[in-house]
């Protein structure tokens, strides 16, 4: 049966010679996978850089109760990106997140909620020109809400790992913060809340484990 849904791509694999394998999050149905024939080789059929991690599709799929691999009739870039890939600040952000919610996100009882979350706040990182360098704290705060395990206050996030008194004060402005919200902190603070947002998802979620795109974040942001 067919079926009109969004979603955000998390990953692909190739599959055959011309066909790939990949795993979207749909607002429909959640975390699915779809075999895409013909997007490599010489006789292309459809543009492979629709399927690249992030991208955000408006779809037509076949979907089949317990089927485990599905199809798809029609495709579209939802945003074409203007800046999250020239801008490497925003590149290197949406490659961390892009790990994070590969790792952190599974099936969703609420994967219409999730998945307009997921689209908007990439659109959002896209065209947004200011407060870059804490985006990534305040969409794992937000993605937490989603996923069922969001902090109500600062106690919940430092606990253990004992924030010092500043910290716990920039922790409180970012529980309350959206994208836009300029939260003033160091380099070493950025760094310090980053730690303890990356420990609270490993104590919530199954299998998270370390995170390879963390060391060039550091790098470029902090």
């Amino acid at each position: 049966m067919l079926h009109k849904t969004r979603g955000i791509v998390f990953r692909s694999v190739n599959y055959s010679e011309s066909s790939i394998i990949v795993t979207i999050f749909t607002g429909a149905f959640g975390l699915q996978s779809y075999i895409v024939n013909g997007v490599r080789g010489k006789s292309k059929k459809t543009n492979l850089a629709l399927y690249q991690p992030l991208t955000l599709l408006d779809l037509v799929v076949y979907h089949k109760e317990n089927a485990s691999i599905m199809r798809v009739k029609d495709v579209k870039c939802v945003h074409p990106y203007q800046h999250l890939v020239t801008d490497f600040r925003k590149s290197t952000i949406a490659l961390f997140l892009c790990e994070v919610i590969n790792k952190a996100v599974k099936e969703q009882a609420h994967a219409q909620e999730l998945c307009t979350f997921l689209i908007e706040s990439f659109i959002y990182l896209d065209r947004l020109e200011k407060n870059v360098e804490n985006f990534h704290l305040i969409f794992l705060l937000q993605l937490s809400q989603h996923l069922g395990f969001r902090p109500s206050k600062v106690h919940d996030l430092s606990g253990e790992w004992m924030a010092d008194e500043p910290e716990q004060k920039i922790i409180a402005l970012l529980l309350m913060a959206d994208y836009s919200t300029p939260v003033g902190m160091s380099h070493a603070q950025r760094k310090n809340i980053l730690d303890l947002l990356l420990r609270f998802y490993a104590t919530h979620s199954e299998n998270f484990g370390e995170m390879k795109s963390l060391a060039v974040l550091r790098e470029i942001i902090f």
